[in-house]
């Protein structure tokens, strides 16, 4: 456990760091995405109270850290709830592989980047098979290969990862946002009947995309965005509860992909820039692990092109670069060997 004097230090940093990109004006392009409502042009000097997510506004932001040893930072936002959208497919495919085993999921679903939009109804042609499991069309296969008596109990099977990944046993699916959901899905759905069509799922097309909108609704915050990165930079035990929340073997498989694919049709910039295994959603945030030393959650609403998190992808580029947390940083550029408290160089 950090001293006192350490904590306070970290405390600080953060709250710089929070400051630094709380006033930052986001650019005039930013898009908020709305559970049934899609994308809206919205300024960020919009009025309070626009509902791009649960609850929250379009002025939302919060960053959390959690270190292996349990020891939790905030700053902002960190409590709000809102859908964990596309950052569902890391537990998906995670699931998947421990149902499947990895060969016969890599033969159902590839690992490269595709440099399209993650709504692009494009595939593998070649192996007829989606580009990775990170896009739509391959989240919808990952969902299909989940083992389980229908669409409840595999919904309840990766909930239930989700919650030890949080170590948070009250996270669910939100009725209201997965109804918004359903009644706006048309590009989905005909993702998921052009694969049915395809023989690439095998699960009646309904069926798949009801499941995995309903895993999109899992309703998160950033506190628990930072608990989960961190069990998945431990190796897959939950550095709060202790508990191994899955089999480390898979942990790599799902970590590697997310370097690769997890930010969308950035995923090349961010592993240039960045360097650290991300996973992005439309609603704002961003779970990032950092490999055997911490967990990063940010939330933010804005979004770029890419359907990226604005403040979420400055403020991970900062981190990553103040305290040399690429992955393929030098000695001399990790701030963090040796043991230093992590986020005491933020500024």
């Amino acid at each position: 456990m950090p001293s006192f004097e350490v904590r306070r230090q970290i405390d600080a940093r953060l709250d710089g760091l929070y400051e630094r990109h709380r006033s930052f004006a986001e650019d005039r392009g930013a898009r908020y995405y709305t559970s049934g409502g899609g994308y809206l042009e919205a300024e960020p000097e919009s009025e309070p109270g626009t509902e791009p997510n649960l609850g929250g506004d379009v002025h939302d932001f919060g960053i959390a850290l959690v270190g292996l040893d349990g020891e939790t930072y905030s700053v902002g936002d960190c409590d709000v709830p809102f859908a964990m959208q596309s950052i569902s497919k890391v537990f998906a495919y995670a699931l998947a592989l421990q149902d499947r085993g990895r060969e016969y999921v890599l033969s159902r679903v590839g690992v490269e980047p595709s440099g399209d939009s993650f709504r692009s109804i494009v595939f593998d042609e070649r192996r007829r098979r989606p580009y990775n499991p990170m896009v739509n069309a391959g989240a919808l296969v990952s969902v299909d290969l989940l083992r389980g008596a229908g669409i409840a109990a595999k919904r309840e099977r990766v909930v239930s990862v989700m919650r030890r990944f949080a170590g948070n046993d009250r996270l669910d699916v939100d009725g209201d946002i997965f109804e918004r959901e359903m009644q706006t899905a048309d590009r989905n759905r005909a993702t998921a009947y052009l694969l049915r069509s395809e023989g690439m799922i095998t699960g009646e097309a309904e069926d798949v995309l009801a499941l995995y909108l309903q895993l999109c609704s899992v309703v998160v915050t950033c506190r628990d965005l930072a608990v989960m990165a961190a069990t998945l930079a431990n190796g897959g035990v939950n550095p709060l509860t202790g508990e191994r929340a899955f089999p480390r073997r898979y942990v790599r498989d799902v970590l590697t992909v997310m370097y690769t694919c997890g930010m969308y049709d950035f995923a090349g910039q961010w592993a240039f820039e960045v360097g650290v295994p991300a996973k992005s959603g439309v609603s704002g945030g961003i779970l990032a692990p950092i490999q055997r030393k911490l967990g990063l959650g940010v939330f933010s609403p804005g979004l770029d092109g890419h359907g990226n998190s604005i403040r979420g992808v400055r403020v991970c580029r900062e981190i990553s670069g103040r305290l040399g947390l690429h992955t393929f940083a030098s000695d001399e550029e990790d701030a963090m060997l040796g043991l230093r408290p992590p986020a005491v160089q933020l500024d």
